[in-house]
């Protein structure tokens, strides 16, 4: 069969035969009575397994290879191909959302296309420094990417970053509330955490809700993030999980400013004292547990609180005592002696 009607079968070009020929992949081996060349039915069918190798994705030089290498393995070149085409497959995934971010951006020319990829080059720096520098100037110039900011804050373990991000995303609004009640739901528990402040730091209704949803988070770190941005906002069902971290002396010095904002209204404020006092009748606490909770009964007002606080100024611990009735006096000072 002559190159022409090889070609025309088998759908491979008669320059790209000609290349395989020139290349010693596939060399005619009959001859036709006017000298041209044949390909006989195994150079054809050559031909076909070149083709097939090559869809797999194989260069020329590893077609060859695994054709004439009689201790050619295909299952190392196929293992190799299946990596190559994953890191290709990631190159492209990364391409292609990157795209996606600029074009949410709606750049209006060349200079907006180049200012958002040198953000994006900057938020994905090893330097915390270049980080913070890009999230700040997103903030200022409204050029980032919310999904690109929901990433960064997701994934940033630098603090001071950290906060730069979710300021930058704060100033964004509702825009990436979806993405960060995703990350809520994440599997890492630092990125829960993660999601959870960057919802904080909004503060408008919908990031609220999402916070009040997180107060029954399975994730203690969660819910007592939840608490502390709620309590200021007035929000009572925070109430148990600030009481908790008073308890268990984390973060309680926040935990009992929350609680003291809650107490404004008179039966939130029973309901807090009634709470710090319960672990006290149980005899349980220690004096530092019976300390902070003499510290947190200061900002609750109402008789509930001051009653306890005159039994606290009995404790045998003469810190605990002490501490209760600088606490009594200080309420005596401001007019809240019993009320």
């Amino acid at each position: 069969m002559l190159i022409g009607e090889v070609a025309r079968r088998s759908g491979v070009s008669a320059r790209m035969l000609r290349h395989y020929d020139s290349l010693g992949l596939v060399r005619p081996t009959g001859r036709s009575g006017t000298g041209y060349r044949e390909y006989s039915g195994e150079d054809i069918r050559r031909i076909f397994h070149i083709e097939s190798l090559r869809s797999l994705g194989l260069s020329l030089r590893e077609v060859g290879r695994a054709l004439d290498d009689p201790d050619f393995t295909p299952s190392g070149l196929v293992d190799d191909l299946i990596r190559q085409t994953l890191d290709r497959i990631a190159a492209e995934t990364e391409l292609l959302t990157r795209l996606r971010r600029i074009g949410a951006a709606e750049p209006t020319g060349w200079e907006d296309v180049l200012q958002i990829v040198a953000l994006l080059q900057a938020l994905g720096s090893d330097s915390a420094g270049k980080r913070q520098r890009a999230a700040l100037s997103s903030a200022a110039e409204d050029r980032m990417p919310v999904e690109a900011l929901v990433e960064a804050v997701l994934s940033e373990t630098d603090p001071n970053v950290a906060g730069a991000l979710r300021w930058a995303l704060a100033r964004s609004g509702d825009d990436g509330l979806a993405l960060l009640a995703h990350g809520l739901r994440a599997s890492q528990a630092e990125v829960r955490t993660r999601a959870v402040q960057a919802i904080a730091a909004i503060g408008n209704d919908t990031a609220d809700a999402l916070l009040h949803d997180a107060l029954t988070s399975t994730d203690v770190a969660v819910r007592r993030h939840a608490a502390l941005a709620l309590g200021p906002r007035g929000v009572a069902d925070a109430v148990p999980t600030l009481i908790d971290m008073v308890l268990a002396e984390v973060n309680d010095v926040e935990a009992a400013d929350a609680l003291s904002a809650l107490a404004d209204d008179p039966v939130t404020a029973d309901r807090i004292a009634a709470g710090l006092i319960a672990p006290l009748g149980t005899g349980t606490a220690d004096p530092s547990t019976r300390r902070r909770l003499t510290q947190a009964l200061a900002g609750i007002p109402g008789g509930t609180a001051s009653r306890a606080l005159t039994e606290l100024a009995q404790d045998d611990d003469r810190g605990v005592a002490l501490t209760a009735v600088y606490v009594i006096r200080l309420r005596e000072a401001g007019g809240d002696g019993g009320r």
